[in-house]
């Protein structure tokens, strides 16, 4: 059961990326093996390009930390595509720093939030958001970090 992960660096700043095998760690956490062979792709992006695809898929204007993009369908050889995820590199940055976090803890973060959504988590109502982010502490604390979710509620 493996799961790959395309990833496409097309931000502009200067915010420091972490490497491939990272994003390959982290989605493969949350992966849950459901298919033999699996692929995402993970594209790490800026606040113009992510502010636009939030706009014309969210409807909501600025740009945002993180969207998935679920698409879940094979190829002829079997591999089952999950689908996009892109992160706003500055975006992360910026609340790693506001929230007093590690910057490589947020980006782990956002990686998992991303897969999750990708195999079928969200958080429209209090009970998914409720399982969706005891998965993600849970995930967290597996690598060695500690609960994405304490700053941002405090």
């Amino acid at each position: 059961m493996s799961l790959i992960v395309e990833l496409q660096l097309a931000q502009t700043g200067t915010v420091e990326v972490p490497v491939a095998e990272k994003f390959q760690q982290w989605a493969g956490l949350a992966y849950d093996g459901r298919y033999e062979q699996a692929e995402l792709a993970v594209r790490v992006t800026d606040e113009a390009e992510i502010a636009a695809l939030n706009l014309q898929y969210r409807h909501k204007n600025g740009p945002t930390n993180v969207l998935s993009f679920p698409v879940d369908e094979s190829d002829e050889s079997g591999v089952y595509y999950l689908g996009d995820i892109v992160i706003c590199a500055d975006v992360v940055a910026s609340e790693a720093l506001q929230q007093s976090k590690t910057l490589e803890s947020h980006w782990a973060h956002m990686v998992l939030h991303g897969t999750l959504h990708l195999l079928g988590y969200d958080h429209e109502s209090d009970e998914d958001a409720d399982e969706m982010e005891t998965f993600e502490i849970e995930l967290m604390q597996k690598l060695g970090y500690e609960n994405p979710y304490l700053c941002e509620k405090s």
